[in-house]
């Protein structure tokens, strides 16, 4: 199959182009700086095709640009971890809901989209799809309204849309500043101490390699639509995970506990609900 990748040489967006060429899939990748896309190993495999979001033209048919793609992943999404700027909606949402909409008016059929746990808001416990959006951040209000732009087309056309609710992950190649990548900053320096959070909120994590696994499965089937959680189902706190990560890299370290604040725009507990992902993995 055809597939489009937007956000190709994001952090998820490498492992998932990665991933459908292992399966053999004919790929389409895009992003705003080609330079980058140049640097990884998927490039001579796939087709290029930049987009800046920041450029779009309102008279380009963009699934003819993208060579009429069987399948779209839209993983872009600029200005990311700033979750409380306001960019997200002023500018982010209006400009990704334009460029959906293209492709779904001038012929695309399968959608697959990006989302994030965020939407459930301050929400404690296991977090099921059916549970209403509660999001307090504007990055997550935009997500959210996105999906809303997405579920009111489909009353005009016809095309199917998984929106994917992205938890945790961790791995090569994130952003500098979070947990896993200052942690290994931490390990390859050999501190004896490691700056976090007290810990003790409970979270659900996935390496990345296995989301780009479940997105992938989630987009090359139909027969489950709507919102799908991506995640584990595994409740651990942070400091459970964390002490576990570095057991398994037989490395001792001091966790200096409560050096930074809790995060005000997340709940103290809360992990993802496995069944409707399940059922596409279990089914194939």
């Amino acid at each position: 199959m055809k597939i489009l990748v937007t956000g190709s040489t994001g952090f998820i967006g490498n492992y998932v182009v990665e991933e459908l060429l292992r399966k053999k899939h004919e790929v389409i990748a895009s992003s705003a700086n080609e330079d980058a896309a140049q640097k990884k190993a998927w490039y001579p495999k796939v087709i290029y095709r930049k987009l800046d979001f920041r450029e779009l033209n309102f008279d380009t048919d963009y699934f003819n640009y993208f060579d009429r793609p069987d399948i779209a992943i839209h993983l872009a999404w600029e200005g990311l971890p700033r979750y409380k700027e306001k960019f997200h909606l002023e500018e982010n949402l209006p400009r990704h809901a334009t460029f959906l909409t293209n492709l779904v008016q001038n012929g695309l059929k399968s959608l697959t989209v990006a989302g994030t746990c965020l939407e459930y808001g301050l929400q404690n416990g296991c977090l099921d799809e059916d549970m209403a959006a509660q999001p307090v951040v504007p990055y997550a209000i935009a997500k959210n309204k996105l999906r809303e732009v997405l579920q009111n087309l489909q009353g005009v056309y016809q095309f199917s849309m998984k929106w994917v609710r992205l938890f945790y992950m961790f791995g090569r190649g994130q952003n500098p500043n979070s947990l896993v990548s200052q942690l290994d900053k931490a390990i390859e320096a050999g501190d004896r101490e490691f700056n976090m959070s007290r810990g003790d909120q409970t979270r659900d994590f996935l390496p990345v390699e296995k989301v780009a696994d479940y997105l992938v499965r989630i987009a090359l089937q139909d027969s489950v639509n709507g919102i799908i959680n991506c995640c584990s189902n595994t409740p651990v706190t942070v400091k459970a995970f964390v002490e576990n990560y570095l057991r398994e890299h037989k490395k001792n370290i001091h966790l200096n506990l409560g050096y930074y604040p809790y995060l005000d725009y997340e709940p103290m507990h809360f992990w993802g609900d496995d069944k409707k992902l399940k059922t596409i993995t279990n089914n194939e």
